[in-house]
């Protein structure tokens, strides 16, 4: 009896990432980053439709078993990313958001979070290959986190204010070096 609801939320979030691979990314070669196979759904453009909705409340590992609460990083704004190793855009994406937290400190926490099912399997040596210094390999191998943010496509970022609520999200590849991703956040950090 105990196991039919385990199997149940097993297929289900089976499921779910699945779909969230298939809809971002080609799977094609496993270890390659590959492009991606859809841009109807990522767009790539800033999105406020969802804006004053709350950051999800889940927790997170890292690969040494630490944990981090989403609900814990009120008080300060959060650029929140879900990615993968396997999903060309998002590998594009890593070291612009980790100069993009160097840049801004403590006024904006970038939190990654990996969709990898491998977990840390795949992102200790993705990280350590990468060099990042500024942003920490946070896991999410059976995709909550991309089920509650609606089923989003990879990569997706969300801009949370210090109060929790959702200001813009982005899903598909953007350039986070530019200057029209510093005049979004900046406006949004400054409220």
């Amino acid at each position: 009896m105990l196991l039919e609801p385990l199997l149940s939320r097993f297929s289900l979030t089976l499921a779910i990432f699945l779909g969230l691979s298939l809809a971002a990314c080609d799977r094609g070669a496993p270890d390659a980053a590959q492009e991606s196979s859809t841009k109807a759904a990522a767009t790539g453009e800033i999105d406020r439709s969802q804006a004053g909705m709350l950051m999800p409340t889940a927790s997170l590992t890292d690969p040494d078993g630490q944990q981090l609460n989403l609900g814990a990083l009120q008080g300060q704004p959060v650029l929140l990313n879900l990615w993968a190793t396997w999903c060309a855009p998002c590998v594009k994406e890593m070291p612009q958001l980790d100069a993009l937290a160097a840049e801004y400190g403590e006024r904006l926490r970038v939190v990654t979070v990996s969709q990898d099912m491998q977990g840390a399997e795949k992102v200790v040596p993705f990280f350590a290959t990468g060099g990042f210094k500024q942003l920490e390999p946070w896991l999410d191998p059976e995709a909550e986190l991309g089920f509650a943010l609606g089923g989003a496509v990879l990569p997706t970022t969300v801009l949370y204010d210090a109060a929790g609520q959702e200001v813009w999200r982005v899903t598909g590849e953007f350039d986070w070096a530019g200057e029209e991703a510093r005049a979004a956040i900046d406006e949004a950090i400054a409220e």
